[in-house]
């Protein structure tokens, strides 16, 4: 199957997660501080590279009401460029609750404040590909 690369893409960070080659886990990878387009784009292809990722994954930031948002146009552009410059194909996924369950993931964990933004964007990430994973549109 190949593995799949979920991102969470934020202006300031990028929470990746990666999925086992069967497809049935997602493990968190450290979060990508942004850098600009260009570069943060080239670590992302190296990274699909390294691993032998076959699809990206990204959470399509949808308003509560399931309405498109202005930060989901500027997340189909970056896709735009990444499935250009990695030649993979890049799917969309519903990301409305996972940074809600990311940070009522880390709620009591005693990780210090300033580490918690670039946690929860990787937690978001490993959320959004498990649930990408469990999903009965994925066929092993």
């Amino acid at each position: 199957m190949g593995r799949i690369l979920a991102l969470d893409l934020g202006k300031k960070r990028i929470g990746l997660a990666l999925s086992d080659e069967l497809g049935l886990t997602a493990q968190g990878l450290k979060t990508l501080e942004r850098e600009g387009r260009r570069d943060d784009i080239e670590i992302l292809r190296r990274l699909t590279v390294e691993n032998n990722v076959k699809l990206i994954l990204m959470g399509d930031p949808l308003h509560m009401s399931g309405e498109k948002s202005r930060q989901g146009e500027y997340t189909r552009e970056f896709a735009r460029e990444l499935e250009y410059k990695t030649g993979l194909p890049i799917r969309f996924w519903d990301e409305r609750w996972t940074s809600r369950e990311a940070e009522r993931t880390l709620r009591g964990s005693g990780i210090a404040h300033e580490e918690r933004k670039p946690a929860i964007d990787r937690i978001s990430a490993v959320i959004l590909l498990q649930s990408y994973l469990d999903s009965p549109e994925v066929s092993r």
